[in-house]
C-alpha cells in the first residue's frame, strides 16, 4: 500500500513577499525559505481573497469567500457548521494538529476543531512568553512565539506512530505588528541603510478620494509604540514629512526584518528535522502568508487595500517525490484553492467531501498541466469598511494577468467592526503591463473605455461564479449567515452547486 503523504503548513501573518529572497527581495535574506523554493516550487500570483488575518484563514480552512463562511472581519469568527478541509483529512484517517495563530474566535464552537491536538495564542498573541490556549484552558509559555510554535509542531511530529498520515498547521505570530523581534537577531538590519521603495513618496494624484483617505501612512499614521520610541524634536512638522517618513521607514522595516529572520531560521530548523527523520520525502512542506503588507510600498503599512504587495501572498511548496526542483507557477490561484489541493494531496475528491468549497486543486498545474475552466483572474471582496484605525474603504474588484479593476463601493453594510459612513462611489483601473506599480488610476481614460468595459462584465461574471452579490445602494446589508441561520449548509451547498452546474 502506498504510504499517503504528510503536509505541513507554516503560514506566517503579514508577510509581504517582496520580504523573500527567493521573490527577488531587496531587503533581506531569507535561505530557509529560499531552500523550499529551491527543492519545490515558487508560485507567482497566489492572491488573498479579503486581505486582512481572519478572513483569509476562514478561506483557506473552508475553501469559500468570506460571505459563504461568515468571517468578514476581524471582529466576527468562523462560522462552526461550515466545514474545512482539517475535518475532512482527519475523518480520512489523518493525525491533525494546530499550533500558533487562529483567530477565529476562543470560546464555544469557533474554537478550532477537526485537530487531534491543538495550542493557540489568544487574539493576536504575544512575541514573548505568550499566553496560549488548548483543550485544558489557558495558561503562560516561557520563550520567544516562533521558536514556541516550532518546538511544540516538532515534538508533535515526534510523538506519532511510524505510519501515521499527518497534517499540521504551523502558523506563526510574526512578523505581525508591533513587530517585536528576537533578543538574537536584534543586530540585524540595524544601520539604516535598508532600501525604500520605487512608490515611497507617492503623491497618489490619480487615486481615488477613498484611497488617498487610509489612515496607513508611515508619516502620519505610524505611531511611538509601533517605533518604541518617539520621533525626535528635529524631524517633527509638516517641512520634515519626507524625512520623518524615512527615518520611521529604517525602525519599521528594521524590526519587521527581524521577526522575519526568527520565521526563517524556525523553517530550516522543520526541514532540517524532516530529513533527519526520514520523512523530506513524502511530505508536502508548504509556506505562506496569510496576506500581503505595505513594505513602504505607497508610503503605507499593513494590508487591506487591491494593490498587489497587500493582494499577493507569498507561497512555496516542496514535495520531492512529486514537484520538480527549482519549478514556477504562474497560474492565477487564490487561498480559496487551498482546501482542494490540500485533500487533493491526500487522495481524496474534494468536490464530493467538501461539497461547500468554492476553489479547486491546483495540484496538477504544479506538475505543468493545464485545467480546464481554470479561472483567469482573482475576485477580491473587503468589507470591513472605514474601520477607526485604518479608514480603508470597503471594496471590490478581479484582477487578470494585465489589469485590475477596483470598485470603491464605500457602505459597511452592517459588517462587524465596519463604519455606517457611507463613502462616494469611486473607481480605479491599473494596467499591469505599462504601470506595474499601480500609480496610474486610468479608469476614467478615453483611451482605456474598451478595457474598462470588459474588465466590468468580468467583474460581474466571478461575482455570479462566487455567489456574490453587488453593492446596490445604502440598503444594502451584507450577505453573512447570522449564528442562529436555520439551513446554512444546505444553502450554501445549493450556491455552490448552481454555481457549479452554470460554469
Amino acid at each position: 500500500m502506498t504510504t499517503r503523504p504528510n503536509i505541513i503548513f507554516i503560514m506566517a501573518d503579514d508577510h509581504a513577499a517582496q520580504a523573500i529572497s527567493a521573490y527577488g527581495s531587496r531587503v533581506n535574506r531569507t535561505p530557509q525559505l529560499d531552500r523550499i523554493a529551491d527543492e519545490g516550487v515558487r508560485l507567482d500570483a497566489v492572491f488573498c481573497t479579503n486581505s486582512i488575518c481572519s478572513p483569509s484563514r476562514a478561506s483557506i480552512l473552508t475553501g469559500t469567500y468570506s460571505h459563504i463562511n461568515g468571517v468578514s472581519s476581524i471582529w466576527t469568527e468562523l462560522d462552526y457548521r461550515v466545514p474545512t478541509f482539517i475535518d475532512v483529512l482527519q475523518a480520512g484517517g489523518y493525525r491533525t494538529a494546530m499550533f500558533g495563530k487562529w483567530h477565529l474566535g476562543e470560546h464555544g464552537d469557533s474554537l478550532p476543531r477537526g485537530f487531534d491536538a491543538w495550542k493557540i495564542f489568544p487574539g493576536q498573541g504575544d512575541y514573548v512568553d505568550p499566553e496560549m490556549i488548548d483543550q485544558h484552558g489557558a495558561s503562560h509559555v516561557s520563550g520567544y512565539a516562533t521558536d514556541i510554535v516550532t518546538d511544540l509542531s516538532i515534538d508533535w511530529i515526534d510523538g506519532l506512530g511510524e505510519d501515521e498520515p499527518f497534517c499540521v498547521m504551523v502558523h506563526h505570530k510574526a512578523p505581525h505588528r508591533p513587530w517585536i523581534p528576537d533578543e538574537k537577531h536584534k543586530h540585524l538590519y540595524a544601520d539604516g541603510s535598508i532600501p525604500e521603495p520605487e512608490t515611497f513618496f507617492d503623491d497618489y494624484e490619480t487615486r481615488s478620494m477613498a484611497v488617498r483617505g487610509v489612515h496607513m501612512t508611515i508619516a502620519d499614521d505610524m505611531g511611538s509604540e509601533d517605533l518604541k520610541s518617539e520621533v525626535p524634536a528635529h524631524l517633527k512638522g509638516p517641512e520634515n514629512r519626507a524625512a520623518r517618513m524615512s527615518w520611521k521607514y529604517q525602525i519599521y522595516m528594521r524590526d519587521y526584518l527581524q521577526c522575519i529572520q526568527s520565521i526563517d531560521d524556525n523553517v530550516g530548523r522543520l526541514l532540517d528535522h524532516l530529513e533527519e527523520q526520514g520523512l523530506a520525502e513524502n511530505t508536502l512542506v508548504v509556506y505562506t502568508s496569510d496576506q500581503g503588507f505595505f513594505l513602504g510600498d505607497h508610503g503605507w503599512f499593513d494590508k487591506r487595500l487591491m494593490f498587489d504587495q497587500s493582494l499577493q501572498m507569498p507561497m512555496l511548496m516542496r514535495w520531492p517525490s512529486q514537484i520538480e526542483a527549482g519549478s514556477r507557477c504562474e497560474a492565477i490561484i487564490t487561498n480559496v484553492d487551498f482546501a482542494a489541493t490540500f485533500l487533493d494531496v491526500a487522495g481524496i475528491d474534494a468536490e464530493a467531501a467538501l461539497p461547500t468549497s468554492q476553489g479547486r486543486s491546483f495540484l496538477p498545474l504544479l506538475g505543468g498541466q493545464s485545467l480546464e475552466g481554470w479561472p483567469d483572474a482573482a475576485y477580491y471582496r473587503y468589507w470591513e469598511h472605514d474601520d477607526p484605525i485604518h479608514a480603508a474603504p470597503a471594496h471590490y474588484g478581479i484582477r487578470t494577468a494585465t489589469h485590475k479593476l477596483i470598485h470603491y463601493y464605500g457602505a459597511g453594510m452592517g459588517v462587524p467592526g465596519a463604519s455606517d459612513t457611507i463613502f462616494a462611489p469611486e473607481w480605479e483601473l491599473y494596467d499591469l503591463c505599462a504601470d506595474p506599480t499601480e500609480v496610474r488610476n486610468v479608469a476614467d481614460d478615453p483611451d482605456y473605455a474598451g478595457v474598462r468595459a470588459d474588465m466590468e462584465v468580468k467583474l460581474a461574471e466571478y461575482q455570479q461564479r462566487y455567489a456574490d452579490l453587488p453593492y446596490t445602494g445604502p440598503d444594502t446589508r451584507a450577505p453573512i449567515w447570522g449564528p442562529h441561520d436555520a439551513g446554512l449548509l444546505e444553502r450554501v451547498q445549493s450556491y455552490v452547486a448552481g454555481v457549479r452546474a452554470s460554469s
